[in-house]
């Protein structure tokens, strides 16, 4: 449950929390055009709060609108400044924040090209996405039998809101079947992503993840721990991924904004490596969250301060 809180940014202002109501006839609520994004501040050791990567992000929400053919009426520096007012708002020194650009109430049906874009911030508690639990021992996945869209069917690359009932559908078979999360192979039958994470893998000491001709998003954290490990002198190998690869990892994890880094101990009932998390996975770990909560100064540029 996300737990109210005081103040919502709406279309540039900062509005009572339940006041942010839009109406029943809301397009993107019928259609599901619309853009949206997902952003975590933290609190580091030096009592600060800061937002990781807050340009990256609201750059994408961008990308989005750019790719789905819809433009908001506020500025980039209007939500990349509305992220900051609205953690501020609520006296929030961790948080996730959630930019959503979508189109409002005025004509029905498809093609409803002059209804207003409308565009809110809403900022929440959230901690580990997956569990605390999840992010030391791992999760255990299944592939799904729902595939990732195709390149051609849908846009990998935007982070829109109505392709994302493919996800859900992932999601909750996995969970019915008795698994944390789901692994979507693409229409061809490589390895792609997981319901809302990208995916990567280690086998011999070399980190392997799909490329971003894929179809896959291009996941902000997946940039992030390619950056990292290739830091630590670990080769990232960027291509196709087959089930069977998945199944012979040494290990496996998650990316992600709310997933962060989180390994996966278990994949259609096949145990990864020694079935605990690895020592890579392990280590990228540890120096994402001295990034975002620690002292490691080396990526200043990646934290915006509240």
């Amino acid at each position: 449950m996300v737990e109210k809180l005081q103040k919502v940014w709406l279309d540039g202002e900062l509005v009572d929390w339940d006041a942010a109501q839009v109406h029943i006839l809301t397009h993107s609520l019928h259609y599901g055009l619309g853009a949206f994004e997902g952003i975590r501040a933290y609190k580091r050791e030096d009592g600060k709060s800061y937002v990781f990567r807050l340009e990256e992000h609201v750059n994408r929400l961008f990308d989005t609108c750019r790719l789905i053919l819809i433009k908001p009426k506020v500025t980039h520096e209007d939500v990349a400044r509305g992220c900051i007012d609205a953690l501020r708002a609520n006296h929030l020194d961790e948080g996730y924040l959630r930019p959503i650009v979508f189109m409002g109430e005025g004509a029905m049906g498809i093609y409803a090209p002059n209804n207003p874009i409308r565009t809110a911030i809403i900022a929440w508690k959230w901690g580990a996405y997956l569990g605390e639990e999840a992010l030391k021992s791992g999760i255990r996945c299944k592939i799904s039998s729902f595939a990732r869209h195709h390149i051609n069917i849908s846009l990998a690359k935007a982070k829109m809101m109505g392709q994302y009932t493919n996800s859900m559908l992932a999601k909750r078979e996995a969970k019915l079947g008795g698994y944390d999360e789901a692994i979507l192979l693409d229409a061809a039958g490589y390895v792609s992503e997981g319901s809302g994470e990208n995916l990567f893998i280690v086998r011999k000491g070399v980190i392997h993840t799909p490329d971003l001709s894929s179809s896959i998003l291009e996941g902000i954290t997946r940039d992030t721990v390619i950056t990292l490990a290739r830091e630590a002198g670990i080769e990232v190998k960027e291509g196709r991924i087959t089930r069977d690869q998945l199944w012979l990892a040494d290990e496996v994890f998650l990316t992600g904004t709310a997933a962060e880094i989180t390994p996966v101990r278990e994949v259609d009932d096949r145990p990864i490596g020694d079935g605990k998390v690895g020592p890579i996975t392990k280590r990228l770990q540890e120096r994402f969250f001295d990034i975002v909560r620690g002292t490691d100064t080396k990526h200043v540029d990646w934290l915006t301060a509240v």
